[in-house]
């Protein structure tokens, strides 16, 4: 990371991100005195992240600070990497949805209140939701309605009801719409069954018509309603259990049940553990980038080695498979997350640096691309050349499995094409390869066609 402002902290002017010596701080503007010093002083700081719900951070020198306002300089403790509500899963969404309303009935018992629920303020460490800007609390005003209520329909409720009403890939419109998913776009893409559940029709469809009623209006509402406590307290427990009471299940899909249709046999998959836990042995400890990681048997391998493990793919079923494992097994390394690598998540928002890249959240120490090259040449006819310049851009060492055309999988990919893959051959993989990489070792798997590599860039 550069020294400055980071490029995604600037909308609040309360407060900023900001890097220096390569570390990660936060500066607390004199403008947020008073709601800084009730949260540390109810008990609410402390109780979040006793709980696990909000990220800690240690107060230093101001001396440190990035501009003349500030009151704090913070140091937040660093989340291992950082991943955006369009690369998870659905049940990542719904638990980041859950852990926000935990925070916000906390935050009202202490005499808080989240002003600020976008999804962007969920981090993961490995499957465990945490919540990460310490600026978003406000002191609760009694009467005053929820300021951040339709930010949390718009990051939360209306795309969790997309993917599980719709299409679980809806999720992919955060891609367009960073402020949330509008909720009259969620409401017309609803079914109508949907309007018959009291939550749904409360919080998204008439919350649409309301949004809608006013929209170019120069002037609020004239009669704006006071809200009690307890009817605020009211409206998050049915939040909460509207979230809960969405359901999506990863049915089989063609890559989801990989590893039951594979050539492999039960002792090639065991060597081909064997193996890659022998090369990630020579690499010290560090991230990992598992790309097309399917439900992540091989990313549990370097986790057993101490990595902590970005575990990509594309699929959402084998994506939410790998995330609900993780979850049952409370992995504090293994972070799984949806990736469609001939479309990686670009620069996001304003002057495309609000959000970075997968590129600039790199590189990883080590990548993993194993049963991924066929797909990348022959389905999406990438060259070798091509390929191998992407992967030396994002890790520092590299373990890739070359999967030839008698392979079955490659057969099956080449079954509704023609084969005008002539340059798709081991030597010729070899070759583009050795120009970005230094081959330090392969080795055939017992019972495939398959080679396993360990090579590390070139200087």
């Amino acid at each position: 990371m550069n020294n400055g402002k980071e490029g995604g902290s600037f909308r609040d002017p309360r407060g900023f991100i900001f890097f220096s010596q390569g570390r990660l701080y936060r500066q607390v503007n004199a403008g947020y005195r008073d709601e800084y010093d009730r949260l540390i002083k109810s008990g609410l700081y402390e109780e979040l992240v006793t709980s696990g719900l909000l990220v800690e951070h240690e107060e230093v020198d101001p001396s440190l600070a990035g501009s003349g306002q500030a009151f704090k300089v913070l140091r937040p403790r660093m989340i291992p990497f950082v991943s955006y509500p369009h690369e998870w899963s659905f049940s990542q969404l719904q638990d980041a949805a859950l852990a926000t309303l935990a925070i916000q009935k906390l935050a009202l018992e202490k005499g808080m209140s989240l002003k600020d629920c976008s999804a962007f303020n969920i981090q993961f460490e490995g499957c465990t939701p945490v919540f990460i800007d310490t600026l978003s609390f406000e002191i609760y005003r009694k009467g005053e309605p929820w300021v951040a209520y339709r930010q949390f329909c718009q990051h939360f409720l209306a795309p969790l009801a997309l993917m599980s009403f719709r299409d679980v890939r809806l999720n992919q419109l955060f891609r367009v719409y960073i402020d949330g998913i509008p909720l009259d776009l969620a409401s017309s893409l609803l079914p109508l069954r949907t309007r018959f559940s009291f939550s749904l029709l409360t919080h998204i469809h008439l919350h649409a018509r309301y949004q809608r009623r006013y929209q170019g209006e120069t002037e609020k509402p004239r009669i704006r309603k006071s809200m009690s406590l307890n009817s605020l307290r009211g409206m998050i427990d049915n939040l909460e259990t509207a979230v809960k009471g969405m359901r999506w299940a990863p049915r089989g899909t063609e890559w989801a049940e990989y590893y039951q249709d594979t050539n492999y046999s039960p002792e090639g998959l065991d060597i081909k553990e064997r193996l890659l836990g022998e090369f990630l042995e020579g690499v010290s400890p560090g991230t990992v980038w598992d790309l097309g990681a399917n439900t992540g048997r091989f990313s549990r391998v370097a986790v057993q080695k101490g990595h902590y493990v970005i575990s990509f793919d594309i699929d959402p079923a084998a994506v939410e498979r790998n995330y609900l494992q993780g979850r049952a097994q409370r992995s504090k390394n293994l972070l799984p997350l949806l990736l469609d690598l001939t479309n990686p998540s670009s620069g996001m928002g304003w002057g495309g640096e609000e959000r970075m890249s997968l590129s600039r959240r790199g590189p990883a120490d080590t990548a993993l691309a194993l049963a991924l090259i066929h797909h990348l040449a022959i389905s999406n006819n990438l060259p070798f050349e091509r390929i191998a310049g992407y992967l030396s851009g994002i890790c520092d060492s590299l373990v890739i499995e070359f999967v030839p055309k008698e392979d079955s999988q490659v057969r099956r990919l080449l079954v509704c094409r023609e084969d005008i893959f002539d340059d798709y051959a081991q030597d010729k993989f070899e070759e583009a390869f050795s120009r970005y990489f230094q081959i330090e070792r392969s080795e055939k798997i017992l019972d495939s066609l398959r080679t396993l590599y360990l090579m590390r860039k070139r200087g």
